[in-house]
């Protein structure tokens, strides 16, 4: 299935109200027809926590259209674009076939994937469920994030190309079960601290899992 970008969302940030207080938020993105990629992000988006969100290695948070039916029936609602917050709403590239380091062409950009999206609550209270991040987190409906290789102009529509292939073949779905704990896979945590496509702060992670995983081995 060909893999395209049906939407493309954008804001910076503003003050919203979830669960009753007052949060600064970049996630109220709104649909809009193009902008323009640059290295940190789109023009006219931004984050209110760029201390967990945003840099180079988080510029565009991309998620699949595929899973929105799933959550329009566990919310009990319709979702427009940008509902999870993400830059690109993309058809067809499941977390499952997209890899750490594989390269896209989106309009007039190139983009490398880095790592998963981790939700956060501020996700769960822009979408009035506070269970929400635990749910993305199970059922590995996360989405990912990209580096920007190269700038330029994105339309809404524009196809999602890859156009090169990490050999390691490590998918989004692949880090998701060492990150939630459902794989406790030494060797690949192993090759993902030392992968320099992988995020910095996943390779920080991981490196402090691999330290655990070898005490708990020196235990047994």
């Amino acid at each position: 299935m060909p893999m395209k970008a049906v939407s493309l969302n954008v804001a910076l940030p503003s003050t919203q109200r979830y669960d009753g207080r007052e949060v600064l938020t970049g996630g109220a993105k709104r649909p809009v027809l193009r902008a323009m990629l640059r290295y940190e992000n789109f023009d006219g988006d931004g984050q209110g926590d760029p201390a967990n969100h945003g840099g180079p290695d988080k510029a565009v948070c991309a998620y699949p259209l595929d899973h929105y039916s799933h959550w329009e029936r566990e919310l009990g609602r319709e979702l427009s674009p940008g509902a999870m917050s993400e830059n690109l709403t993309i058809s067809g590239a499941l977390e499952t076939e997209v890899c750490i380091g594989d390269v896209f062409r989106v309009g007039g950009a190139t983009v490398q994937v880095s790592q998963p999206r981790m939700p956060c609550n501020k996700l769960a209270g822009k979408n009035g469920e506070r269970l929400l991040a635990r749910w993305v987190s199970q059922t590995g409906y996360t989405g990912f994030y990209t580096r920007v290789l190269s700038e330029g102009m994105v339309e809404a529509g524009d196809a999602f190309e890859r156009v090169g292939r990490h050999p390691d073949r490590i998918s989004i779905a692949d880090v998701n079960d060492i990150i939630y704990e459902r794989s406790r896979d030494f060797a690949l945590v192993e090759r993902l601290t030392g992968m320099p496509e992988f995020a910095a702060s996943g390779r920080a992670l991981f490196a402090e899992r691999l330290d655990r995983m070898r005490r708990e081995r020196q235990w047994d």
